[in-house]
């Protein structure tokens, strides 16, 4: 890779993304094209030319400021700008311009409202509110999304200010399942390893050969439960275990 040596005034970045990285008493940076880093880091992207802007190492890019063999040797032990700059776009921080932190938060605004909107219905019309009618509520209680904290631990907080609050009728939505189990693998399947999924019995039968149980379940477990009775790596033998999906949009009443 050529190193550049022309003046800041000659170096005409536009759209650029800093990947920064510091060493010691020095940072040095890259410049790349807006969005690509990501790309590059999911493996989405592998060429490195539609990465870069200027295939260089510099101290500071928007003055044009080349780092120099003498600092990549001190700094980094080696000199070969190739390995350093991907070592900078492997590990470094990505510096994101406000186009990009305005996108990236609008991103994970509708992210929030979704999951929030997916777990939640209407308890009296089973029916899921749109994430606009969840935005208008959060604004009202002053709950605001922090870019720097997980999306769904805040959703799950959010949701639980929503059912608390109850600015319009709004519950979680559960599944209501029916579980079919051989009577001997009740104990040790069952009890073991299903019943700590399950958030509330409605009904149970064990007076046959099979025990049976209808119960509410979050819709998160449900594909646990799948994978314990009918999966590759199932708990139970073929036939002797199922899931029955009875309602979509249930509510664990208290």
């Amino acid at each position: 890779m050529a190193v550049i040596n022309q003046p800041a005034s000659q170096i005409k970045l536009t759209n650029v993304s800093l990947v920064r990285m510091k060493k010691g008493k020095k940072r040095f940076e890259i410049a790349c094209y807006q969005n690509k880093v990501q790309d590059w880091r999911s493996k989405v992207e592998k060429d490195l030319d539609e990465v870069l802007q200027i295939p260089s190492v510099f101290l500071n890019v928007s003055k044009g400021q080349v780092a120099n063999n003498s600092d990549l040797l001190k700094y980094f032990g080696k000199t070969d700008s190739n390995e350093i700059i991907l070592e900078i776009l492997e590990k470094g921080e990505i510096q994101l311009n406000e186009k990009e932190r305005s996108a990236n938060l609008q991103q994970k605004n509708n992210e929030f409202l979704n999951i929030i909107s997916t777990k939640c219905i209407n308890p009296k019309s089973k029916k899921r509110y749109p994430p606009s009618m969840i935005q208008k509520a959060l604004n009202e209680i002053k709950f605001h999304l922090n870019p720097n904290k997980p999306t769904k631990l805040q959703a799950l907080e959010a949701i639980k200010l929503l059912i608390a609050e109850q600015l319009f009728p709004i519950a979680r939505a559960q599944m209501k399942v029916k579980i079919v189990l051989e009577n001997k693998a009740k104990k040790q399947i069952f009890e073991e390893h299903i019943s700590p999924l399950i958030d509330k019995v409605e009904e149970e039968n064990q007076e046959t050969k099979f025990y049976e149980c209808i119960c509410i379940i979050d819709p998160v477990n449900y594909r646990t439960i799948v994978d314990l009775l009918q999966g590759e790596n199932a708990k139970v033998k073929k036939g002797e275990g199922s899931i029955e999906v009875l309602d979509m949009a249930a509510i664990k009443e208290e």
